[in-house]
């Protein structure tokens, strides 16, 4: 399956980006270069290999996973992509599946996959996103890669993770927003940003909400490949997913509230608009009445009292308005 690509891309599809650090040496190779070296690469005692892939081919992927010795069901599901975010041990291999966000005309969500071996790990994303733009390694590539696959992985996902808090605090803003105009004025284009608001809360809560068991799971089982030592890091990525879920409840249920404040609006400006026209009516139908009863006596008529009649019409028509409008009908 073919993945989607923004216009705002960050890398080339098809582009292949190897680096590896041993003995505190860096190197960085791309494309079919990178690929030849890689066995090499990976044989060197205590080195670090991360191999990644931006919106590569099903060849590619083949290849790569040829090499790196990964199950046949790792690479299909890295090829099929949208998957939910989970985390999967085969043949003694990590498979992650994350999501990164993005916003453009609306909230887009980005399948990252991640593949943790023994000296190595494997990304494949499209190329919204760019691994290299994490704050953890835009500080220094080559200390953290120096610290371990393990560690790699963990500098990944968290800035994965802390990238999602700005989309939530944005959409957090935009509900306030929304809120006061339904308010002030329950519009159908406050309902229109309403429902749009909710849709873009669910992409982000569909994106988040399964990683919090993705890392619950990374911390509390016993995975040779994640050191020990690590293991306070991904812990510490699971407390920032719990605070994001949380937060992403809290939203949801404010936008039903938010929903059910804009139905009350609706209902209350009916009731409102209702009671001016029952009390319009009150007045209409009594001079009616009075006008119709006095029409049909003759005495009113020969007694010459037209106007008598008319004014005790009108007198009353007044008292009624003054005593709708006390109690508010009018």
């Amino acid at each position: 399956m073919t993945r989607r690509l923004a216009p705002t891309s960050t890398g080339a599809p098809g582009q292949i980006r190897i680096t590896s650090v041993s003995g505190g040496t860096l190197q960085q190779m791309d494309g079919d270069a990178g690929l030849a070296r890689l066995p090499a690469l990976l044989a060197e005692p205590e080195s670090t290999v991360w191999v990644d892939l931006t919106s590569p081919s099903p060849a590619q992927v083949e290849a790569i996973g040829v090499t790196l010795g990964l199950h046949p069901l790792i690479i299909e599901d890295v090829l099929e992509g949208n998957q939910r975010a989970k985390i999967e041990s085969t043949d003694g291999v990590i498979h992650l599946v994350l999501f990164a966000l993005h916003h453009g005309e609306r909230f887009l969500a980005s399948e990252v996959d991640l593949v943790l071996g023994l000296g190595f790990l494997l990304t494949v994303h499209d190329a919204t996103w760019d691994p290299r733009a994490t704050h953890h390694l835009r500080k220094s590539l080559a200390s953290v890669m120096a610290q371990g696959p393990d560690h790699l992985l963990w500098s990944l996902s968290d800035g994965i993770v802390d990238d999602y808090f700005p989309f939530a605090d944005e959409l957090g803003e935009a509900l306030d927003a929304v809120q006061d105009a339904v308010i002030g004025q329950a519009s159908p284009k406050a309902l229109e940003e309403l429902f749009a608001l909710k849709r873009e809360l669910l992409e982000v809560r569909r994106a988040a909400s399964p990683t919090r068991e993705v890392f619950n799971q990374l911390t509390n089982r016993d995975l040779p490949l994640i050191d020990e030592a690590e293991l306070v890091y991904f812990r510490d990525v699971y407390d920032h997913v719990i605070r994001l879920t949380d937060e992403l409840d809290n939203y949801r249920e404010l936008a039903s509230s938010t929903l059910d404040v804009y139905l009350t609006q609706v209902n209350n400006n009916l009731s409102i608009v209702v009671k001016r026209l029952t009390g319009v009516t009150v007045i209409l139908a009594g001079i009616g009445a009075l006008a119709g009863l006095f029409g049909m006596s003759e005495a009113a008529v020969e007694l010459g009292s037209f106007w008598l009649v008319a004014g005790t019409i009108i007198g009353l028509a007044g008292v009624a308005a003054v005593v709708l409008r006390r109690i508010d009908w009018l």
